[in-house]
């Protein structure tokens, strides 16, 4: 679809004119003499329809530039005159504190009384007293004027958006997608700033989605094209173009998102941060890549190291507490894949579970210890020392015995191969808007 511009010509070489947008750098062109009425002049402003395609701008018509109205030949303007405002642009009126008087006080009891100025149906007051008084009501008989005050109800205040504690739910800010980095376009901006008319578009699809998106601008302009009986572009000129240009986009798109991440600081999510510095194996970084690159990963490490040593001081604490659920919990969930359990831990841990699961031990407590160690890696070296005479527990024993050997010598059966890894289920990756 064409679009009008304001259209400067820049130059003029026998019957070819270059032009650029008025008052702009970009973009820019070259056009035919003859679409200029009167011939072009260099440095005059025409009115131009264009129409963009991803080889550049096509100079469709171009007409003379606009003339003073005829209405207004002296160029005259009406001027506004603005009046001085004698009040605040802005007034503000704050609510009185509380929820107002009481309904049985002196200054609104004759107006609550009085059903006939508030549009009480006829006949309301007759039935009411017809009823009588409510005998389980604790007021009884006793008309109004004798209860005496309302007993005050205590009140908790409480902000807001926060839960009980006074903490507010992680994750979850006013502004932005909760805990991702911010979004800037800086280094995008600035690349895109360097490129020609015929690259710019095929930069912008590479922006928006890859080599997918390129090829399918181009194949729905070409089917376009060939329905309006238009020439067609080539798609292989239009691919080795944007693969030109692709590491330089990804770089842009890197740089982006490492400037996010290191302009959101502690507030950034953990796997968030790691996306990011995973990401750069990727793409070729550049010198100021690579310092973004040394700044993120050294955040990295350090709040590695403090989620490490607060994990390391839970652990131990459960240990000496005898917390068999809560040691066999965080082990299963360590801070990152790459902590690992000290073989003294490992071998404490290992001997508490193994003097836990008894025969005499609890069902319930029993069946939740079981189905923790199956989820640590020190499954295989734990040896319960019975097992309950339960339904449930056998069943969970025999289910089990490829994980922790040491059921099937228990039950008297073949020791079953271990269980397969545990492999979380795909998920397609999404573009953040």
């Amino acid at each position: 679809m064409s679009r009008r511009i304001e259209i400067e010509i820049t130059s003029l070489n026998g019957d070819v004119a270059t032009w650029r947008a008025a008052g702009a750098k970009l973009p820019k062109g070259v056009l035919s003499a003859a679409l200029v009425p009167g011939g072009p002049v260099v440095g005059a402003v025409y009115r131009a329809d264009v129409e963009q395609f991803m080889e550049g701008m096509e100079v469709l018509s171009v007409m003379a530039p606009k003339t003073a109205s005829p209405l207004d030949p002296r160029k005259e303007r009406i001027e506004l005159i603005v009046s001085e405002k004698s009040t605040p642009d802005v007034t503000v009126t704050y609510a009185s504190k509380g929820r107002g008087p009481r309904r049985d006080s002196d200054e609104r009891g004759e107006s609550r009384r009085d059903g006939a100025k508030r549009g009480a149906r006829p006949g309301a007051k007759e039935r009411s007293s017809e009823r009588g008084p409510r005998p389980d009501h604790p007021s009884g008989d006793r008309p109004a004027s004798e209860r005496g005050p309302r007993p005050d109800r205590p009140r908790t205040e409480r902000p807001r958006g926060d839960r009980p504690g006074g903490e507010r739910r992680p994750g979850r800010e006013r502004t932005g997608v909760p805990g991702a980095p911010p979004v800037t376009t800086t280094f995008r901006n600035a690349f895109l700033a360097t490129l020609s008319p015929e690259q710019l578009p095929v930069a912008e699809q590479l922006l928006r989605g890859g080599m997918p998106s390129v090829r399918t601008a181009v194949a729905e302009q070409n089917k376009n094209a060939t329905a309006q009986g238009r020439p067609t572009i080539d798609p292989g000129t239009i691919d080795r173009i944007a693969e030109d240009l692709l590491p330089k986009t990804t770089l842009a798109m890197w740089k982006d998102r490492a400037a996010g991440a290191l302009g959101a600081g502690k507030e950034l999510r953990l796997r968030d941060l790691r996306a990011v510095v995973t990401s750069a194996k990727t793409t070729n970084l550049d010198d100021e890549a690579r310092t973004q690159l040394k700044e993120l990963q050294g955040a990295l490490t350090t709040r590695l190291e403090i989620l490490r040593t607060q994990w390391t001081e839970r652990l131990d604490a459960a240990m000496k507490s005898n917390n068999v659920a809560e040691a066999l919990r965080l082990v299963a969930r360590p801070p990152d894949m790459s902590t690992r359990v000290s073989s003294e831990t490992a071998t404490a841990l290992v001997a508490l579970v193994s003097a836990a699961l008894t025969a005499d031990q609890n069902v319930a407590t029993w069946t939740e210890l079981v189905n923790l160690t199956v989820e640590t890696s020190i499954r295989r070296n734990v040896k319960p020392q019975g097992i309950p005479a339960d339904e449930s527990c056998r069943a969970l024993a025999v289910k089990n015995a490829g994980a922790i050997p040491e059921f099937a010598k228990l039950l008297g059966m073949k020791v079953p191969p271990p269980p397969p890894p545990t492999r979380a289920p795909h998920r397609p990756t999404t573009r953040r808007a």
